[in-house]
């Protein structure tokens, strides 16, 4: 059976300081970062367990891609599990683990609202406005990411992995793409394409994530036990503001992942070309380009996805019973019927056709090219987390995107960690032992409780450290010291 899939969401948003063009990314992130008014814990991230530069195809060496040093002094764990931090000169919001799809994408869209937070607060020390974009382009030829974590068995080997994956992300653009004015790194000229991303992947496979990027990223870093644990880091994809895109980019992954697992899928469809294939599907907005196979013939990317929903229709059927897996497959089967009918019927579910839809008004009012200056700009108004100028909060908040969860749920979720996961444990120790923590990782926490020593709690499982184990501990719990001592530390 597959192993569950845990999944988590790391986002590095944009980032602009008005009416300072030269101000300085990095110091800029780590005031947003250290101003973030809710409950959290700034602290050291231990890079004891952290190996970025192990490659799972056996290569590689650890000491590849040592830590920004902004992350050391600005570095904080939330009372939601999540981790606020500086990469790459980027506020960053990782996203804590969640059980299922659904609360992937919940505690995704309570990164928007951590980070809206943080930057007013920034904005109101520093005394200049700070603006945060949940993008993936700065349109000056510099992309940031918008990765996705899937948990999977040790046992299931990573060329596998390669050769049903590959095809599968190359043509999930068409569903999670959030759209893009003209094109970057030299790729060929477009008006307008489906994915920020798909312009700067330059190789199939390979372990870096900022340089020529990979379609397939190696890092084997797996955040639990490597005796038992992969973690597929997948960089190919964008940062999404609409509720059920980010719902169906995760949930159709993981769930092509446990088929995998599980030998349920057929022999790979292979691309002859994955990284020109990879522009060609983000440029196409007819989505009726044929793709060159590997074994001869052709088939367009929303044919391709049609197969896998089949495929995996008939997987989940045989073999899950999660409700929230059908749920998947309705909400896939009807983006793919609409895809081929009238994308334009999408501008409720899809990022891509909204903004399109909103810049083709623009157009066809005010007589614009594309290459008109104010497009770019209305493009990046798109996806400001400022619900009073971002333009998809203005129109979720008006009713014209499809909603899965209401601004409660959301709003609880930047306080209240998952509860079936070891985030309930990394959470609620931040919210009841904040001043006896001093460093964490994924798969760790280290206690201050006045003893000669720190004391390191490990969390190597992910699907340990739930409610149902420990929350009894912990509100029993009188300080940390005790917390220690009745976990047997």
């Amino acid at each position: 059976m597959a192993q569950h899939k845990v999944i988590g969401t790391e986002t590095e948003y944009g980032i602009v300081v008005r009416g300072d063009p030269s101000f300085n990314p990095a110091i800029a992130s780590s005031l947003v970062v250290n101003s973030y008014p809710g409950a959290r814990v700034r602290l050291q991230w231990s890079f004891e367990e952290e190996s970025p530069g192990r490659d799972a195809r056996g290569m590689g060496h650890d000491a590849y891609g040592m830590p920004d040093p902004e992350s050391a002094v600005a570095n904080s764990v939330l009372a939601n599990g999540a981790r606020l931090y500086v990469d790459h000169a980027h506020p960053e919001y990782s996203a804590p683990e969640a059980y299922d799809p659904l609360e992937a994408a919940l505690y995704d869209k309570a990164g928007e609202r951590v980070m809206h937070r943080a930057a007013v607060a920034a904005s109101a020390s520093s005394g200049r406005q700070v603006s945060l974009y949940k993008n993936n382009s700065d349109g000056k030829g510099n992309s940031y990411g918008a990765h996705e974590n899937y948990l999977l068995s040790r046992d299931t080997p990573f060329t596998d992995v390669i050769r049903y994956a590959t095809t599968f992300m190359v043509t999930r653009q068409i569903f999670t793409g959030s759209g893009k004015v003209g094109r970057e790194n030299d790729r060929p000229d477009v008006d307008y394409q489906i994915t920020q991303r798909a312009d700067f992947f330059e190789e199939e496979v390979g372990l870096e994530t900022t340089l020529k990027r990979p379609i397939i990223n190696t890092r084997d870093e797996p955040h639990g036990d490597p005796s038992r644990y992969r973690r597929l880091h997948v960089i190919i994809g964008d940062a999404n503001l609409s509720e059920v895109q980010i719902f169906l980019k995760v949930g159709t992954t993981a769930l092509m992942l446990a088929a995998l697992e599980d030998g349920a899928l057929p022999d790979p469809l292979d691309l002859r070309d994955p990284v020109t294939a990879c522009w060609q599907v983000s440029h196409d907005l007819s989505m009726k380009e044929p793709l060159d196979l590997d074994e001869g013939g052709t088939a367009t990317a929303l044919e391709l996805q049609w197969r896998y929903h089949e495929w995996l229709s008939k997987y989940a059927e045989a073999e899950l019973d999660d409700p929230v897996w059908k749920q998947v497959l309705d909400e896939w089967e009807r983006v793919l019927t609409l895809l081929e009918a009238d994308p334009m019927r999408l501008a409720d579910t899809l990022d891509w056709v909204a903004k399109k839809r909103i810049l083709d008004g623009y157009r066809e009012r005010d007589g614009l090219a594309w290459t008109d200056p104010k497009l770019k700009a209305l493009s990046l108004q798109y996806h400001d987390v400022d619900p009073a100028k971002g333009l998809y909060q203005r129109l979720a908040a008006r009713g014209s995107f499809r909603r899965l969860f209401t601004d409660d749920q959301i709003e609880e979720a930047t306080v209240e960690p998952p509860t079936r996961t070891r985030a309930y444990f990394r959470g609620r120790c931040v919210s009841r032992f904040p001043d006896s923590l001093v460093a964490a990782n994924w798969d760790s926490l280290v206690f201050d409780v006045g003893e000669a020593t720190l004391k390191r709690v490990p969390m190597m499982e992910p699907l340990r450290g739930d409610a149902e184990r420990v929350a009894e501990l912990i509100d029993a719990a009188e300080d940390a010291a005790q917390l220690i001592e009745r976990l047997g530390g």
